[in-house]
Order: C-alpha cells, then structure tokens, then sequence
C-alpha cells in the first residue's frame, strides 16, 4: 500500500532562472576584474618587503658574527656560517639566525652573499621574483646597500 503525497509547492520556491545565476555570475566576474589586479600588486609588495627585511636581519646576524669571529663569513662559507660553525671560525658564539638554516628570498631562490663586498665589507641581494641580474618592478634586485642608501637619502 503505497501512498503517493501530492507535491506541494508554494510561490516563490521555484528557485532561480539561468538569466539571474548569469547576471550574478557577471558581477562577481567584474568585482574580481577589478579587485584582483589590486591584491596581486599588495602580494608583490608584500615579498618585497620581505626580502628587505630578511636583508637587515642578516645584516644583524652578520655584524653579530663579526663581533665574536673578528671578520665576516667569507664568500665560500657563506651565509651557512650564521647558522653552522665554519672551520676558520674558533671564538664562534652561534648560531646567529633561528632556525638552523638560512631562509630562502620570497620567491623561492637562495640569497647571494659576497665577502669582501663591492659596497663593504660584504654585499647581499636577492635577485628577485625571476631570479635573474637586473630588472624592474618586483624582478629588480634587492640590496642591503640600496636599502641602506635609501635610509640615507
């Protein structure tokens, strides 16, 4: 004995027609549109940002070194020596960074660390978001010296 209720529907329960999903869908679209690039740019900013503060941070990490060492990481110790004991380093007090290793730029690529400098005593940058020498925008190359000549001026 089955029983088959009738299906009651009352006005406005129908639900939507494809013209007003299509309407909402192309308002959401263009917010996007809009919106998007704008988010993009403050996340482009934000790494760069990033890069200049690990860039100060090492700078600290790097003068620290200094002090107990008498000399900066050459340039095959690298920037390794702030978080491991090089061989030429006796009076190490480290390590001079947390985390047991020498973080990555934002975008992925190691930081280039040379000693003695062209600029100082030692020169580090970040090659930006392509990794390559050069560029503009979010590609350019990050410097402890630009930063430090931006203070300055």
């Amino acid at each position: 004995m089955s029983q088959t209720s009738p299906r009651r529907t009352s006005e406005g329960e129908e639900g939507f027609t494809l013209v007003e999903m299509l309407v909402v869908i192309t308002i959401i679209g263009l917010i996007m549109g809009l919106i998007g690039p704008r988010v993009l740019n403050y996340l482009s900013e934000s790494k760069v940002k990033t890069a200049k503060i690990q860039l100060q941070s090492f700078a600290g990490a790097l003068d620290l070194f200094y002090l107990d060492a008498g000399r900066y990481p050459s340039t095959s110790e690298g920037l390794d020596a702030l978080v491991h004991q090089a061989a030429g380093a006796a009076a190490w007090n480290g390590p001079y960074l947390k985390g047991g290793s020498v973080p990555k730029d934002p975008w992925n690529h190691p930081y280039l660390y040379r000693s003695p400098g062209e600029h100082g005593p030692y020169d580090i940058l970040s090659r930006g978001s392509d990794g390559q020498e050069g560029g503009s925008g979010v590609a350019a190359d990050i410097s402890l010296d630009k930063l430090t000549s931006a203070k300055n001026d």
